[in-house]
């Protein structure tokens, strides 16, 4: 890694505000749509309604993580500090959506099984997902060299996403409360509208989150390069 790959460049804003802006309005309506459109479930009653948020949530937290799992392995092989700094983006969003997904789980489970948590293997496998990634954030802020930071969050950031497909399959591999993933054909075209409506809004609001946290990241460490490189010239 040279000098030249420990230097980042301030992206533009652009229309990303716009962007949000209208994500997160996308995202709303969509959520008033299901809402009012979609009937009471026949075994669930009103509380299907929460998979409105909870399967989205689950869905874009893979994408965050397949984002830290994608960008980290390009650090590692390039050494560009926008890679890093864009993984680290994508696991600060991800390990957000992966509690909203753990809470949400746990209202339904509630209701439905009698008990708030249960150690069995979807809940416990989600669970171990957000402490890798609350120990990766961890990680990134008590390491204050950024190459070695880069390095080691890159290799808990890639084990991390390696763990999204046992969650996705724990279903299939053991025994488990939690209902095995539906399908198109498994569920009421209604339901299934509001859902994958649900998911697209949701993703752009994540993009959103991400670019602009790579954004704020970004600034912060090109004002450390900047203050470096003042030091620096100051001592000649």
């Amino acid at each position: 890694m040279t000098t030249d790959d420990l230097t980042v460049q301030v992206p533009r804003s652009g229309g990303w505000a716009a962007f949000g802006v209208l994500s997160i309005a996308a995202l709303i309506a969509t959520q008033v749509f299901s809402f009012v459109t979609s009937p009471p479930d026949v075994n669930m009653g009103q509380l299907e309604k929460i998979m409105y948020v909870h399967v989205p949530a689950a869905w874009v937290m893979f994408i965050c993580f397949a984002v830290v799992l994608v960008y980290s392995l390009r650090f590692l092989w390039k050494g560009r500090e926008e890679d890093d700094l864009l993984a680290a983006a994508a696991a600060e969003v991800g390990a957000i959506f992966n509690g909203l997904t753990l809470i949400l789980g746990m209202i339904w489970g509630k209701p439905a099984w009698g008990v708030w948590w249960v150690w069995e293997a979807r809940l416990t496998s989600t669970l171990v997902l957000f402490l890798v990634f609350v120990g990766y954030l961890a990680l990134r802020a008590f390491v204050e060299d950024p190459q070695r930071r880069g390095q080691w969050s890159a290799a808990v950031g890639i084990l991390g996403a390696l763990n999204v497909p046992i969650v996705w399959m724990s279903v299939t591999w053991w025994r488990t409360l939690h209902q095995m993933p539906s399908t198109m054909q498994d569920m009421a075209k209604i339901y299934w509208v509001g859902m994958f409506a649900n998911f697209v809004t949701m993703t752009l609001v994540v993009v959103y989150f991400i670019r602009r946290r790579y954004e704020a990241a970004a600034i912060v460490r090109a004002a450390e390069h900047a203050a470096q490189a003042a030091a620096l010239g100051g001592d000649e």
